[in-house]
């Protein structure tokens, strides 16, 4: 087997420019493989990343009919109010049900001007809640305290100039948000998250008074005492809200959507959007398969008096197979070897420029799985696309191939 090999190998070499351009189709096909699913694989990592959600056990509440682009529950025509958020820490399987606002506004720094979100941070017992449920942590600073009315929390890309500014922003900095000035009296830690770190945090109640929504809710983080009721809490709030707003099943105006739910949802569209990609890459592996039983028949009949004298000197029709059959499996390795290179080498650097345009912190991975499984189908593709040359080499006649 050694020697097949060898002899495979040193015919490739032989045909030079013939054996490279065999290659090209295994190569691209191999390459978009692995590259695409790296590529789904960070980006469905990066995009999980940014959900912010750290606790199993919290279902969020918020109102449905969209008509406008913005943060959750904003922008709809029928919000809820806190008279619903009452109403669900009522329920027998809710520990505490907490008010959320995330209106948009200005913000402006040293004559500078953005637009973007602000977030609600309720007092007591509910801000040790909401910042478990964000899992905010402090990188300058301190968080707000109750109390806190002309004071401000900013994201961490505000003080990275990653949020449009020209001029980075630290605690102690002033700020004007809606033409009111703030003390920004922390920076958050980076999540890797689009929202939280481009958010500026306040207290509710100041934040009520700045934006002026009155009673309006744009939703509800409700935590459930046990994370075996999750499943009930849904039914009886959607239940709950159903009666309150008047709405028919089927008919909701509202979500109630669990962390886990919302995850599947985008993991299984991002899943199939990836399966759909790599099918049509698919292609080109089929492509080069094509290739390869093209360029070895063609050698098969440039070869019948090699064949011929093999067979004379007492070659069996197996060594004949297995010469060319090892030779197209080492074709679709090698192209398959160099499609796996670059591949990796486009997800890995792929993932981090995703990662990196949307702020999140996911490192992009290595799947030594994925690397052998491209390696072994590139060679099995090889192979059997030179079976059929191999048997037809294999079976030639030894006076006939001399004669040829």
């Amino acid at each position: 087997m050694k020697e097949y090999w060898f002899i495979a190998f040193r015919n490739l070499k032989r045909r030079g420019v013939r054996s490279w351009l065999t290659l090209l189709g295994i190569f691209i096909g191999i390459t978009a493989v692995v590259a695409l699913i790296s590529l789904g694989s960070g980006l469905r990592e990066t995009v999980n990343s940014q959900f912010g959600i750290s606790s199993t056990e919290v279902i969020t509440v918020q109102a449905g009919g969209l008509t406008a682009f913005g943060p959750p529950g904003t922008g709809i025509t029928r919000p809820l109010v806190v008279d619903d958020v009452e109403a669900i820490e009522d329920l027998s399987s809710v520990e505490r049900a907490v008010r959320r606002n995330i209106p948009s506004g200005k913000l402006e720094f040293k004559d500078e001007v953005i637009f973007g979100i602000t977030m609600s941070i309720p007092d007591g017992d509910d801000r040790k809640f909401v910042y478990e449920q964000i899992g905010i942590e402090i990188e300058q600073g301190r968080l707000l305290e109750d109390g806190d009315t002309n004071k401000v929390v900013l994201g961490n890309n505000f003080f990275t100039e990653s949020v449009g500014l020209n001029n980075k922003i630290e605690a102690g900095d002033k700020v004007e948000i809606q033409g009111k000035e703030f003390e920004v009296v922390g920076i958050t830690k980076k999540k890797g998250s689009f929202i939280f770190d481009n958010v500026a945090q306040m207290n509710e109640d100041p934040l009520e008074e700045l934006m002026g929504y009155g009673d309006d809710v744009d939703l509800i983080a409700v935590k459930i005492k046990d994370k075996d009721l999750i499943d009930k809490a849904k039914e009886e709030i959607e239940e709950l809200m159903r009666d309150r707003r008047d709405v028919d099943e089927g008919e909701e105006d509202f979500e109630v959507t669990t962390p886990q739910a919302t995850l599947d949802t985008v993991n299984g569209v991002l899943a199939g959007i990836q399966v759909f990609i790599v099918l049509i890459a698919a292609v080109s592996i089929i492509v080069g398969g094509i290739g390869i039983v093209n360029t070895m028949t063609t050698s098969v009949l440039e070869r019948k008096k090699e064949i011929g004298i093999m067979k004379a000197i007492g070659a069996k029709n197996s060594d004949i197979f297995y010469q060319f059959f090892i030779e197209a499996g080492l074709l679709g390795f090698i192209g398959g070897l160099a499609g796996v290179i670059a591949g990796v080498l486009i997800g890995y650097l792929g993932t981090l420029s995703i990662s990196q345009f949307i702020g999140a912190t996911t490192q992009p991975e290595i799947n030594i799985g994925l690397i052998i499984a491209a390696l072994a189908g590139s060679f099995i593709i090889g192979s059997i696309a030179g079976i059929v040359p191999a048997m037809r080499a294999a079976r030639q006649n030894p006076v006939d191939a001399l004669r040829g």
